[in-house]
C-alpha cells in the first residue's frame, strides 16, 4: 500500500519572491524544514532553483536537496508566513 503525499499548500507570495532573490543573488541559506515524516532538519546551502511539479513547488538546493515548499519552518532565520 502507497501513502500520498498530503495536499499542497502554497506559501506566502512575498516569501516565495525573497526565495527567488536568494537563489538570484546566490546566497548561503540556512533552510530550516520538516522531511516527510515531521522531522525537523536544517541546512546550511545555496538555493539552486525553484520548480513546480504535480501543482506543488519545490526548492532544489546547490547540494542536490528538494524540498517542497510547504515543509520549509524557516530561511536564514525568517519564519515562513502561514498564509498569502
Amino acid at each position: 500500500m502507497t501513502t500520498q503525499e498530503p495536499v499542497y499548500t502554497p506559501i506566502n507570495c512575498d516569501y516565495y519572491d525573497r526565495l527567488e532573490a536568494w537563489a538570484t543573488m546566490h546566497t548561503i541559506c540556512l533552510l530550516r524544514f520538516y522531511d516527510e515524516e515531521g522531522g525537523e532538519h536544517e541546512v546550511s546551502t545555496r538555493i539552486k532553483d525553484l520548480y513546480a511539479l504535480n501543482k506543488a513547488e519545490y526548492l532544489l538546493a546547490d547540494n542536490g536537496l528538494v524540498i517542497r515548499l510547504d515543509r520549509l519552518i524557516a530561511v536564514n532565520n525568517i519564519p515562513v508566513p502561514q498564509s498569502c
